[in-house]
């Protein structure tokens, strides 16, 4: 039973008066909550009352909050990474920008942002007391952040790590059931497609004609593999099967230069390599200082992991600049396009040989079918697809009804 009751007192700034609201958990422990207004203790009774009969009230709810919730998460993460326990330097900051940035923001992380792309989102529910963080609270957080520009894959993941926040705070006894579980993160049609377009042979080949040395090995390895920047600075020569003719991929770096895992358990995987490729990374160890099984392909010239940002900066995009200004010289169409693009152009080919689509997927290293489709389903060409749709029609058009006809007579 909760109930209200008004309390008047006095002292040397005058008379003044409040609302106690009184009400008793499902513990039999008592709580008081004092309110200036009638309204909101009635408000409040009316909560805590619905809370305490469905088994979902919280003492410390009312006290703590969004902000304190996300703290709580990014220390145990925090503490996770220090133990070694699958938990990354890049996962770890890569969550708390997505928290403090648009969650819970604080001015001590915004501080150590660069002015230039430090990121300032008025629409937070740091603030928000978890006892009244309900999924409404969520969703209209969720609709503040698509009003703001926020991408649909962002918001999604954005949502998706200030849930597993409230998550922890639910298994901490904070709260009794996580709000942002189950909200959805829609947009509008054709939105946050990944559908993807490969270089062309010809822009690919001029590129290739002008890359030097170990540029042209890993760019050549890439449209060939499909591997990522990531995956490819992570190989060392015993992922190369010369006598299989095989590259197996179960690592890569990440932006802090460190060994990881991949980015799905799907992402360990064998792709077959061509005679050429082959050759060419036999040339390339031969050249190679450190050679030996344990030795990287690609290492940097300490011996360590190669920082893709770098060889962006001044192998890959002063290479793409030079070509595009030949092509311009000699009045040829040439389209740039990004290292990534060397991935999408291995799997294009692989998709034009006839390789089916699980195969597809499986050499890709893509977590599900459904990823390889969204994003590459555009290239499978269509005309297999229009044979098996004869294929099936074929039993309920003509063919179909005779053989039915025929099965009749038979019997």
């Amino acid at each position: 039973m909760a109930t209200i009751t008004k309390r008047r007192w006095s002292n040397k700034s005058g008379e003044h008066e409040a609302w106690v609201l009184a009400w008793t958990d499902a513990t039999g422990k008592r709580h008081k909550r004092q309110f200036d207004k009638k309204r909101d203790a009635e408000a409040h009774r009316t909560e805590v009352t619905h809370q305490v009969a469905v088994g979902t009230f919280r003492a410390d709810a009312s006290s703590t909050t969004v902000d304190d919730a996300v703290t709580s998460y990014l220390k145990l993460l925090t503490e996770r990474r220090d133990r070694g326990e699958h938990v990354t330097e890049h996962y770890l900051r890569t969550v708390e920008g997505q928290l403090r940035n648009y969650v819970a923001p604080t001015e001590e992380h915004r501080a150590k942002q660069p002015e230039k792309t430090r990121i300032i989102f008025d629409g937070h529910i740091g603030p928000v007391k978890l006892s009244q963080c309900t999924a409404k609270v969520v969703s209209d957080f969720r609709d503040r952040l698509r009003t703001a520009g926020v991408g649909v894959v962002t918001t999604r993941r954005i949502l998706g790590s200030l849930s597993r926040a409230l998550q922890n705070a639910v298994e901490a006894d904070l709260m009794a059931v996580n709000p942002a579980a189950n909200i959805r993160v829609t947009g509008k049609r054709g939105e946050g497609s990944k559908k993807v377009v490969p270089p062309s042979k010809l822009d690919l080949a001029r590129t290739l004609a002008e890359a030097k040395g170990g540029l042209a090995v890993r760019m050549r390895l890439s449209a060939s593999a499909g591997v990522r920047a990531s995956e490819l600075y992570f190989l060392r020569w015993k992922h190369v099967s010369f006598n299989t003719g095989e590259l197996t991929v179960d690592g890569r770096v990440d932006a802090y230069k460190n060994a990881d895992t991949t980015k799905s358990v799907a992402g360990i995987r064998t792709v077959p390599l061509s005679s050429a490729m082959l050759n060419d990374l036999r040339a390339w160890r031969a050249a190679a200082k450190n050679k030996e099984a344990d030795d990287l392909i690609f290492p940097n010239s300490r011996g360590g992991f190669m920082d893709h940002k770098n060889i962006l900066t001044r192998e890959y995009r002063p290479l793409i600049k030079a070509v595009s200004a030949k092509a311009k010289e000699e009045g040829k169409l040439y389209k740039a396009f990004n290292w990534h693009a060397l991935r999408h152009f291995a799997i294009s080919t692989w998709i034009e040989a006839g390789l089916q689509p699980k195969t597809v997927q499986t050499f890709a290293g893509h977590s599900s079918l459904a990823v390889t489709m969204s994003r590459y389903g555009h290239l499978f060409p269509s005309d297999s697809h229009r044979n098996v749709m004869d294929q099936i029609s074929s039993s309920i058009f003509g063919d179909g009804a005779q053989m039915a006809h025929d099965e009749q007579d038979a019997v």
